[in-house]
């Protein structure tokens, strides 16, 4: 299983599964992210964090734990 965190700039995904539990998830919901939609990875960090991803038509900053939850195909 690949996680969006592993995912290179300029790629294209689609979300499988989310991990997590509780309002972690829930937060991870409410931004958009959810199984099914399509992610494009825009930037990402010298450092790793945080992960620029563009989704449902809006760009979003995702720390690496919060990545590290989102199951891509």
């Amino acid at each position: 299983m690949r996680t969006l965190r592993e995912v290179k700039v300029g790629e294209t995904v689609k979300v499988t599964k989310l991990n997590g539990e509780g309002a972690v998830k829930r937060r991870i919901m409410d931004m958009g992210i959810t199984k099914g939609v399509e992610i494009y990875v825009r930037k990402v960090a010298p450092l790793g964090d945080p992960v620029e991803v563009t989704v449902r038509g809006y760009e979003l900053s995702l720390r690496k734990a919060d990545a590290e939850m989102v199951v891509i195909e």
